[in-house]
């Protein structure tokens, strides 16, 4: 069946789901688009605040009615609405602002964003999990990209993640680490063509309908700049903070400086900046070129008051290593490369204490 017959198909079986107030969720105003990939179905329902309660059962039927049209793929259905749950909760012993919960089983959550594209941030993320890993923590890794997916690519990932029989999904396993993107439920080339409420959902079920197990950090690769995904993942999850890669040059300085300016209007802390692609050294001869300028995210940070991380170089065999699945903290954990991201790691965890408890 095509996936446009697919979602026909399903919108239909939703006419015998029924909503409060009367009617069928097939007709109602708030269903969004469902969207239909090879891995899984997904679509939000939007309520007026104060009536996610009461939109709880015809979630659930919604759910079981897709899945009897969806055969294996994972079914995604979402509540969307303006207003974050109230009252205080309480992570590790810690109260939780209100309208944030934490995720089972996750001790302590980073994200790794930055101010626009093309500066190495998921590459950055990757080998940030592992050297965190390699410090003796348990970490797993979540693709929060939906745009531009790029772990499956990074970490080798093959095929689509297991559902199991409640929905809830089981993470590949790459390098030891648990790892979860909406990349591995698409074909090759596929675009995700989703609203911003369809996408927040999607990340939502994608963070809290997987079996993380027991970890003691996730990493978080947002999408590049400032958006949805940003926003609704630090107004509903309790993170510990963020950090930002850029490289030297000014013209990705000033976008960075933006997603810090959004960070801390939303009150997240900044666990410091990354400068990627600081420097290269000719293989050959040995001389050193700053292709993109020298120094400029280490006097950002100094400008900024956080911290600065470190500078990763600029590298063939980082790209080469990235382009094959092979991050080079795990193929290569003696090299200058992997020793770089090592004491970036290292220096997250001796700024910030706690992530080690």
């Amino acid at each position: 069946m095509a996936d446009t017959e697919l979602a026909a198909a399903i919108k239909t079986a939703l006419a015998a789901v029924e909503i409060p107030g009367g009617g069928d969720l097939a007709s109602y105003a708030g269903l969004s688009e469902i969207i239909v990939t090879p891995g899984a179905v997904a679509f939000a329902i939007a309520v007026a605040p104060g009536m996610e309660a009461a939109f709880g059962p015809a979630r659930e039927a919604a759910i079981a009615a897709t899945q009897k049209v969806a055969g294996t793929r994972k079914v995604m259905v979402s509540l969307t609405s303006g207003k974050p749950p109230a009252g205080p909760s309480f992570s590790h012993g810690k109260p939780v602002p209100p309208g944030k919960t934490s995720v089972p089983g996750i001790k302590h959550i980073i994200a790794i964003g930055s101010g626009k594209g093309g500066v190495g941030k998921s590459t950055t993320a990757v080998n940030i999990a592992l050297a965190l890993q390699a410090e003796g923590l348990r970490v797993g890794i979540l693709d929060a990209d939906l745009y531009g997916p790029s772990v499956p690519k990074l970490l080798a990932l093959e095929g689509q993640p297991a559902v199991r029989e409640d929905g809830i999904f089981s993470p590949h396993d790459a390098f030891g680490l648990k790892a979860m993107s909406i990349g591995s439920m698409l074909v090759k080339d596929q675009a995700v063509v989703w609203r911003g409420p369809m996408a927040t959902s999607a990340l939502r079920q994608l963070l809290r309908e997987t079996d993380w197990g027991t970890l003691d950090i996730l990493v978080i690769d947002l999408p590049p700049g400032t958006g949805d995904i940003h926003i609704s993942l630090f107004q509903q999850a309790v993170i510990d903070g963020v950090i930002i890669v850029s490289t030297p040059q000014d013209l990705a300085l000033i976008d960075a400086k933006k997603a810090i300016d959004m960070l801390r209007r939303l009150g997240v802390p900044l666990l410091g900046l990354v400068e990627n692609m600081s420097h290269f050294i000719a293989p050959d001869t040995g001389k050193r070129y700053d292709i993109f300028g020298s120094g400029g995210a280490e006097r950002a940070a100094a400008d900024l008051g956080m911290p600065f991380l470190g500078a990763i170089p600029l590298v063939m065999s980082i790209r080469e290593g990235s382009d094959a699945g092979r991050p080079p903290v795990a193929e290569l954990p003696d090299g200058p490369e992997a020793q770089a991201f090592r004491a970036i790691a290292r220096r997250i965890l001796a700024n910030t204490p706690r992530l080690k408890a």
